[in-house]
């Protein structure tokens, strides 16, 4: 097979450069970035042989303490070169590098948040004056000698950015600069650990040998899937015309609010498609969190994420009000309300009664006792449940409780005990959401299953094809989803941070690489 072509225009003139991206040179792929013209958004896998870095830019006089911090923490943060300010050149580097173009991405913080993206920062020249540039080591430069070996590279196959994850332990701080470990995760065979640990040991400006092998403290869901449950509970949503939807998680009971950001993009995500379907669609939330939902969904709404605001609707359970006569008229169980019920990162009731957060801390107090909605659900014939969640604590993972016992941290204690009649397990709440809508459309865009629903009369609704995919989600919608969450004070489960995360999982890295391939499969 010939080796690919890369074709690029440079200051007039064409270039063609043989091999594709991971033979280029350096000085090649700067000019595809600077140029606009390399379609990623990461640099896993180009010039291999050569350093790739990290960089940091910080105002002069913060310059002195980060450079302590690195030396400090020179394992995730070897540094490789500083500037002087406004030198945006790094001779001992590179040549002809400008560091103000030949980023694929620069992240904006101020006062310690993440407030927007850049692809320039040309127009910045007169600021950057004060700035001085940091180049930290990447474990991209070490894929190379791994490859070697003969094992592959599970981000340069599937051309996207290597999985990163906050850890929970601490770096050692310098003035004001503090924060936990982040790592970088990459399957290995493990009859080639050891040759891998040889080889990057020496490349301490990459980041040298794994800090952790094996089995570093996942929550180990990948023991609760189930087969199917997926397809099984679209085709019962595809039936249904009315769906209640119920979501949110207070893990953080020290805060206001102290709801998480995993689970309302999720709800928001399936929300959209249902209504771009047609259906009836509400929320049901506890009571003290109805404004902020009201907020959240009226800013979705502005922001094109929503086409329509959805009701929001809360259940106390008290004497006056019970689950049958929530969700059906009268209490009359031939006539329900709802057709199906979905609860995505909801606190789910344990065994005990009581409701846990990953930690085993008791939040009960907090939580409204929804989960009643789903048991009275299981007696009201033709209308199906089903649970989406990541841990195990969820509403509707009382079908996987025993497994969950087994194999996740605490779960003989916070296990959920409510079961749904479909549960999805997903390693992050909202993907288990952005699923569910990308295959409520791929079945509603199937022949077959179109002609089935309509029972093969009346006319086919694939004419709204193209209405159903502006509902989809997709990386923008979420990128202002999440921003909406972070202005009201919601946080990441895993870390209570109000960065651009989800379950200490960055969105840029992470979430939007998912997003993307969950698209893919569409088309």
């Amino acid at each position: 097979m010939a080796s690919p072509e890369v074709k690029i225009a440079l200051e007039g003139e064409e270039m063609i450069f043989t091999g594709g991206l991971r033979s280029l040179l350096p000085l090649a792929v700067r000019n595809l970035i600077r140029f606009n013209k390399l379609n990623t958004s990461s640099t896993s896998g180009m010039a291999e042989g050569y350093k790739q870095a990290n960089v940091v830019i910080l105002h002069k006089s913060l310059a002195d303490n980060f450079e302590k911090f690195c030396h400090a923490n020179n394992g995730p943060l070897p540094l490789l070169y500083r500037s002087k300010p406004g030198d945006w050149k790094c001779p001992s580097l590179s040549s002809n590098s400008d560091i103000r173009t030949d980023c694929l991405q620069y992240r904006v913080y101020e006062y310690g948040l993440c407030t927007g993206t850049l692809t320039s920062l040309k127009e910045y020249s007169d600021q950057l004056k004060d700035m001085v540039i940091f180049y930290l080591g990447c474990s991209f430069s070490f894929e190379k000698a791994v490859q070697k070996l003969g094992v592959p590279v599970r981000n340069i196959e599937q051309k996207s950015n290597v999985s990163m994850y906050k850890t929970d332990v601490p770096c050692l701080s310098v003035a004001t600069f503090c924060c936990n470990l982040v790592v970088t995760m990459r399957p290995i065979p493990e009859d080639k650990l050891e040759a891998v640990v040889l080889a990057t040991y020496p490349l301490k400006e990459s980041h040298g040998a794994p800090v952790h092998i094996g089995d570093a403290g996942h929550r180990g869901v990948k023991h609760l899937f189930c087969q199917d449950q997926l397809l099984k509970a679209c085709l019962s949503i595809s039936h249904a015309q009315s769906v209640l939807i119920t979501t949110g998680f207070p893990t953080h009971f020290n805060h206001e609010p102290p709801e998480e950001n995993d689970g309302p993009p999720g709800a928001i995500a399936i929300a959209a498609m249902l209504q771009a379907l047609g259906k009836y669609v509400i929320i049901v939330t506890d009571l003290r969190a109805m404004n902020l939902f009201k907020q959240i969904i009226e800013e979705a709404v502005q922001q094109g994420i929503l086409k329509a605001p959805v009701p929001l609707m809360s259940y106390q359970g008290d004497a006056s009000e019970s689950a049958l006569m929530f969700l059906c008229d009268d209490g009359n169980v031939k006539k329900p309300r709802f057709d199906h019920l979905i609860a995505i990162e909801r606190a789910g009731m344990a065994a005990d009664g009581n409701y846990y957060n990953a930690r085993k801390i008791n939040i009960k107090h907090l939580v409204d006792p929804i989960d009643e909605l789903f048991i009275a659900a299981r007696t009201i014939p033709g209308v199906t449940t089903t649970g989406i969640g990541d841990g195990g604590n969820e509403l509707g993972m009382g079908k996987v409780k025993e497994a969950l016992k087994k194999h996740i941290k605490n779960g003989d204690i916070i296990a959920c005990d409510v079961e749904a009649d479909f549960t999805i397990v997903a390693g992050v709440s909202n993907w288990g959401g952005y699923a569910v809508a990308c295959s409520l459309y791929i079945l509603n865009t199937c022949e077959i299953h179109d002609r089935y629903l309509r029972k093969a009369i009346g006319f086919p609704r694939l004419s709204k094809k193209v209405a159903w995919a502006s509902a989809l989600p997709s990386v923008t919608k979420e990128e202002n989803l999440l921003q909406i969450l972070r202005h009201h004070g919601v946080r990441s489960g895993i870390t209570a941070s109000l960065e651009m995360e989800v379950d200490g999982l960055s969105f840029y890295s992470t979430h939007s690489d998912m997003i993307e391939k969950l698209l893919g499969v569409l088309h």
